[in-house]
């Protein structure tokens, strides 16, 4: 007999302000409880020091984590130069600490100009990429460090630069999946001289979900002692948001009839080719996720 689940099956998506201090999977849980949910995961963990934008998926919506996980995310950092830290924030021990030199917000900004576009980066030790099955970060905690592989990723905008008085410059990143926004500051520190680590760290916004749909964890708390269960289940997002900004295709009834049977369909109404989300036309009913074939099948 199959283990019954405990909690309430709910399904939806819901936007979380991740407050500095705790882990991503302790606000997961946090919500677990309020919710009583019986399953909740999220889409790409922030580390402890960082803040903002964490989407939690709940029960069938956990099927579409992926895409929230492979979806681009942007940034506000405080880069703090003249001082490097084993973790490459503001919580790792200091390896260096060469002082603050002189910076023009010239010199920082053609140095940032290097890193725009597609680059490699290398992966921080302090992540949760494993290495013979072990998480990078619990073996950089044994004072273990293996070799990483560099890997492509995009810097689609650096903006809205900021050169503080002291030794700290703040900017707005827009970037792709598997960007460390540590490692990016770790390389501008080694780029200008004087090496440097992230001092503050907060997601604006990740895939279709920006800052403005945020609630934090004493809202959600707030709002359950107000109108219980009912009005926190007022706040989950459709499962269909998770995917808001790929290609939206319709099917006319009968399409949408064998799509559901697990059959290719043709529909004049679609891209030419890769991910789309797809609606029953006469209802407007979302139906899931799909992939353009070679033929213009979907």
């Amino acid at each position: 007999m199959a283990r019954r689940r405990k909690g309430r099956p709910i399904d939806g998506v819901l936007v979380v302000d991740k407050p500095p201090g705790i882990s991503s999977n302790d606000v997961v849980q946090q919500a677990k409880r309020l919710f009583n949910a019986q399953k909740v995961g999220h889409c790409g963990s922030l580390d402890p020091l960082a803040t903002g934008v964490l989407p939690l998926c709940f029960g069938e919506a956990t099927k579409f984590s992926q895409f929230l996980l492979d979806a681009d995310k942007c940034y506000r950092a405080t880069f703090r130069f003249g001082m490097a830290t084993v973790s490459g924030d503001a919580d790792g021990e200091v390896t260096r600490d060469s002082g603050a030199p002189e910076l023009t917000e010239a010199q920082v900004q053609d140095v940032l100009d290097g890193f725009r576009g597609d680059i490699d980066q290398v992966p921080p030790m302090f992540s949760a990429l494993k290495h013979q099955g072990q998480p990078l970060y619990k073996l950089a905690r044994e004072g273990i460090t293996v070799e990483r592989q560099p890997r492509p990723v995009t810097i689609h905008e650096i903006k809205d630069v900021r050169l503080e008085e002291g030794d700290r410059v703040d900017f707005e990143v827009a970037c792709s999946k598997g960007t460390y926004v540590r490692s990016l500051v770790e390389d501008l520190g080694e780029a200008l001289g004087c090496g440097g680590h992230v001092a503050a760290l907060r997601r604006l916004s990740a895939g279709p979900y920006p800052a403005e749909r945020m609630l934090t964890l004493e809202q959600l708390g707030e709002i359950k002692a107000e109108g219980g269960f009912e009005a926190l289940d007022e706040l989950l997002l459709p499962l269909s948001t998770s995917v808001a900004d790929w290609p939206r295709v319709q099917l006319a009834e009968s399409a949408a009839h064998y799509l559901r049977q697990g059959q290719p369909v043709m529909t004049s109404d679609r891209p030419l080719d890769g991910w789309v989300s797809i609606y029953e036309a006469s209802t407007d009913t979302f139906m899931g996720v799909g992939e353009v074939l070679e033929d213009g099948r979907i």
